[in-house]
């Protein structure tokens, strides 16, 4: 396998197996997209990459990290999402979106604006939690009951529903980082007794729960991801053997790519960081699971992204800062790789 070689998922093949990894752009009002992800999408579009993910995306709007995230809560939120995604297939990449709810960790300030929590005096809200364990530095949330808990899975439903409507090919659901989804799955922050707590069948079944709801909107003939933190780095949280097993059940559920992750539960634990630090998850899960998996974080040079497809260790690479460094970074790696792929028209003049 190649960085370069196409990659089929049902209905949905990528031209390469580059992808612009979901990142926050702290740019949207009342959830609304606007020109800003236009340009931010469509460039890394026309820079070559094979799949195009937006921001996380907040399924209900307690659900943003900030109240400058991007939304698809409500229909009005798919018109300005649709634009987007035209232009980014017209340049050859198909479009994702990340859908995502922040949990504990949300109702925050833009990290420019020093990213600490908004209070309720000043337009912020309690946040929701499966239990009322803080984020440090973060007020305590709001515990979901049963009703709570059927709202959220419903949102998510709601959203993937809005997400076929703009003409997405790809959902991802973002289960990492610390937010609400992760939030079931660590015993550190998941303290419940009830069937949605406890051992690893009830810590993962809001998870199952959602990816059954969405599935249920999302056509049979596209692809679903799952993002998560394949560890919390700390005693008695998250790991990746119950990653390999939440892999193993979520296959069976109609999940078609685990993109690996990790940390973000939890501060001041020791993470590894180093050149591709996290490839060793996707790799595991991949190998142990048969899952199809997507390497991220510190992935920079052509050589060592094609290395990891190569070796079998991912089928996807996802590029975040390196992608904000240089959009082009797809077509001068192909170049840098031997491989010749199609450069935009109105860009031939430029290349080399």
């Amino acid at each position: 396998m190649h960085l370069f070689d196409p990659l089929a998922l049902r209905d949905v093949t990528l031209r390469n197996r580059v992808v612009v990894s979901p990142m926050c752009q702290y740019s949207s009002s009342d959830g609304f997209a606007t020109d800003w992800h236009l340009v931010h999408l469509g460039t890394r579009a026309v820079g070559g990459a094979g799949l195009v993910f937006t921001e996380a995306t907040a399924v209900e709007p307690r659900g943003r990290i900030s109240p400058e995230d991007l939304g698809l809560w409500k229909d009005d939120h798919v018109e300005m999402l649709a634009r987007i995604v035209r232009f980014v297939e017209s340049q050859g990449a198909a479009c994702g979106i990340q859908l995502a709810h922040a949990g504990r960790k949300a109702s925050t300030r833009r990290p420019w604006d020093g990213g600490g929590p908004i209070a309720e005096s000043d337009g912020g809200f309690r946040a929701i939690a499966p239990s009322a364990v803080a984020f440090e530095g973060l007020p305590t949330p709001e515990p979901l009951d049963e009703t709570g808990i059927a709202c959220a899975i419903a949102a998510f439903a709601a959203a993937a529903r809005r997400a076929r409507e703009a003409g997405f090919r790809v959902v991802e659901l973002h289960a990492a980082h610390g937010y609400l989804l992760h939030e079931f799955l660590s015993p550190l922050s998941n303290r419940r007794t009830d069937r949605w707590g406890g051992d690893f069948e009830g810590r993962t079944r809001f998870l199952r729960e959602v990816v059954r709801a969405v599935r249920g909107e999302w056509p049979e003939r596209l692809p679903l991801f799952v993002r998560i933190s394949a560890t919390d780095y700390a005693e008695g949280g998250w790991d990746v053997e119950q990653s390999v097993a939440l892999a193993r059940e979520l296959l069976g559920e109609g999940v078609d790519l685990f993109d690996c992750s990790s940390g973000g539960l939890v501060p001041h634990v020791r993470i590894p960081v180093s050149p591709g630090y996290q490839v060793p998850f996707a790799a595991r899960l991949k190998r142990e699971a048969g899952v199809r998996t997507g390497a991220v974080g510190l992935i920079t040079e052509p050589e060592q992204a094609n290395a990891i497809v190569a070796r079998g260790e991912a089928d996807l690479i996802l590029l975040a800062r390196q992608l904000l460094r240089d959009p082009y970074w797809p077509l001068y790696a192909a170049r840098a790789l031997g491989r010749e792929v199609a450069w935009p028209p109105q860009y031939l003049r430029a290349r080399p």
